[in-house]
């Protein structure tokens, strides 16, 4: 009885992950076209990701974006927006409308998200390798303190090829963060390429193993595996955890998918109606 509760409980949270990624989709796909530059394939493939974790997982109170026990989220794939910005107003941060001011002149959405001007935003990042040194820091600040907030990373897989982020990683097992959780975008493509032919990153999670931490990998657009994988987050353990997301770049648009192409770029007018019609008859299914 237990586990068929527990079933159906991830199965109703998936629902409403599943039906906000959705609207993380269309929104931001509208907000590049209107912006003229963006970079929607890695926006859509980190959908599924973001709308678990800010409709789901993350401990925050947009009334209180600097509660001292909140938990913490770094964006490490800083050029990322488009998804960012749509789960930070979905989820109350500051008002939908603004979505529409993206990128433009004095706009607080900038290209790369700035905790000076954005509520929600840990640390300024854009930059490949910046975002997760910061949160094993974050982390770092946390255990110090004893206090019992989570930190949580979103990171790429082309990322991974900056020292920086291996550095961390090293660090982090070395310190035995167990409250601190990597979930990388493992999209398989970078700027111009596939991540295996530019700088292989494959046994990935032996890698990862290797510097001392816990693995999980599950299919980055199956919102059920994605909860279930992040509740782990949640359970006491003594190690660092990384969840290594299996995705597709430019997720749910069929001409976006898998193509490195789309790593940014602009819809015309005929490709957004095209998206915006798979986006909605997914919705409605």
């Amino acid at each position: 009885m237990t586990d068929k509760l527990n079933r159906n409980n991830i199965e109703q949270r998936a629902a409403r992950t599943r039906e906000r990624a959705g609207w993380m989709r269309q929104r931001l796909l509208g907000m590049i076209v209107a912006a003229g530059q963006g970079h929607p394939g890695g926006d859509l493939s980190a959908t599924d990701i973001l709308a678990s974790l800010y409709f789901d997982v993350l401990r925050i109170d947009p009334a209180m974006p600097d509660a001292p026990d909140r938990d913490r989220f770094v964006m490490s794939k800083g050029h990322c927006t488009g998804a960012l910005y749509s789960a930070l107003a979905g989820r109350g941060f500051f008002p939908e409308a603004e979505l529409d001011t993206y990128l433009k002149p004095g706009s607080r959405l900038n290209g790369h998200p700035n905790r000076t001007y954005l509520p929600g935003v840990e640390t300024n990042t854009g930059p490949l390798g910046h975002g997760f040194p910061v949160a094993v820091g974050i982390a770092i600040a946390g255990q110090i303190d004893r206090t019992d907030y989570r930190t949580f990373v979103l990171t790429g897989d082309g990322e991974l090829q900056e020292g920086s982020m291996w550095e961390a990683a090293m660090l982090a097992g070395h310190r035995r963060l167990g409250r601190l959780t990597v979930i990388v975008d493992r999209n398989r493509l970078q700027q111009g390429a596939r991540t295996e032919d530019t700088n292989a990153l494959e046994p990935l999670a032996d890698k990862w193993r290797a510097f001392g931490w816990q693995v999980a990998e599950v299919d980055g657009h199956d919102h059920a595996a994605l909860l279930q994988a992040l509740d782990a987050a949640a359970a006491p353990r003594d190690v660092p955890l990384c969840i290594i997301a299996h995705t597709f770049k430019g997720h749910g648009v069929s001409y976006m998918r898998d193509q490195a192409g789309w790593h940014h770029g602009v819809p015309n007018a005929e490709q957004y109606a095209a998206a915006l019609a798979e986006l909605e008859a997914e919705a409605g299914r």
